[in-house]
């Protein structure tokens, strides 16, 4: 699933709508095209910047604005609001935007849609503002169309559209979660992509958007915005949730298998004569029999065998133990904890360690140095 990042722009600033309404804005930044630069630094996939000026007034004073954030960012980004004819979608798509989506005129024109996707396969969407029983509302969620989510659908991917954003519209963003029905039947009705664009209230919404899944598809994308920038998750926890390409991930390093013994010299023996791993490194007080003390062994494709006592005078049992050495700790944290897993400093004090349990008891610790 990708990530997609709103920006809302109405009068020449990035705007937020406060419950989905013009009624209640609030004004983020002044200078879009520095909050589009924002949430290209933090990670997100695509951009969907919405002309809030054009889709409500039929005002275009926004648009030499939009072609400087085209030329400005290289990243892709789907422009919508208030497209309502063939020569201004044209003129986007020739001004650098990655698609352009229409959402009244694609259910009052279809022609015209049928039209764009023949001059420019691969390039125009439609965004479907759908109601609990499936009619369609336009102008900015004002008008009852009279139509419906799967008639409208079936028409639309005939035309060639190449997605959909799909909105459950007239829901308190705030406290409702998203309809997860009508998005999984949004996929039952078509072959094409299906973007959620209705807001999630927070990580545990990002989960159940990704179990949605009709015939081994699931949604293609989720657009977030207020989210993130009011700390309810991070881009890379979004992106972790949200899996594929473009989910952080760490380069394991170093594998450190951890395993109690209770005769540590009979284990030492087996491991290093028996099997002939090389002892690397003998820590702890006095000689590598002594409690307390541990042994590590080589035991090749950069993976470490270490050994210490099951028990120790005044401590608790040890317990056996993962140690990966990876090359940003930070950023597999941010995964493991974007997935619901809780995790903890490690005992080692290593900067940037953490550890997290796995199941059947193990202990899983995260750490850039190999000092662990």
């Amino acid at each position: 699933m990708d990530l997609y990042a709103r920006v809302n722009i109405l009068e020449g600033r990035a705007v937020r709508l406060g419950r989905g309404s013009l009624d209640d804005v609030i004004s983020l930044d002044a200078d879009p095209i520095n909050r589009a630069r924002g949430w290209a630094d933090m990670g997100v996939d695509c951009l969907l910047v919405v002309d809030l000026d054009a889709a409500a007034y039929r005002s275009y004073r926004n648009r030499p604005l939009i072609d400087r954030m085209l030329s400005a960012l290289d990243l892709p980004i789907v422009v919508a609001g208030g497209i309502r004819s063939e020569r201004e979608a044209a003129r986007l798509i020739q001004q650098g935007a990655w698609k352009v989506t229409m959402g009244t005129a694609a259910i009052e024109t279809p022609t015209m849609v049928w039209d764009l996707c023949r001059d420019f396969p691969g390039r125009m969407m439609v965004s479907l503002d759908v109601l609990g029983n499936e009619e369609l509302v336009t102008e900015g969620w004002t008008s009852d169309s009279g139509r419906f989510m799967e008639e409208v659908m079936l028409e639309m991917a005939s035309c060639g559209v190449s997605g959909f954003f799909v909105t459950d519209a007239r829901r308190d963003v705030l406290s409702e979660r998203p309809n997860l029905d009508i998005l999984r039947t949004a996929l039952e009705y078509i072959d094409e992509p299906v973007v959620a664009s209705g807001g999630v209230r927070n990580a545990d919404d990002l989960r159940a958007l990704t179990s949605i899944e009709v015939g081994g598809r699931s949604l293609a994308g989720v657009v977030v915005g207020r989210e993130v920038t009011e700390g309810r998750f991070t881009v890379a926890q979004a992106k972790a949730v949200l899996g594929g390409p473009g989910a952080p991930r760490s380069r394991v390093l170093q594998l450190r298998v951890v395993i109690p013994s209770s005769d540590l010299g009979r284990s030492v023996d087996f491991y290093q004569s028996t099997l002939g791993f090389a002892r690397i490194e003998t820590a702890g007080p006095g000689a590598q029999e002594e409690t307390g003390s541990r042994v590590l062994l080589d035991v090749g494709v950069d993976s470490v065998l270490e050994l210490v006592p099951e028990d120790g005078p005044g401590e608790g049992r040890h317990q056996s133990r993962l140690v990966f050495v990876v090359d940003d700790a930070e950023a597999l944290r941010d995964r493991v904890e974007g997935l619901g897993h809780t995790t903890g400093p490690a005992a080692t004090g290593s900067l940037g360690a953490f550890e997290v349990g796995a199941p059947d008891g193990v202990t899983v610790i995260i750490s850039e140095s190999d000092g662990v």
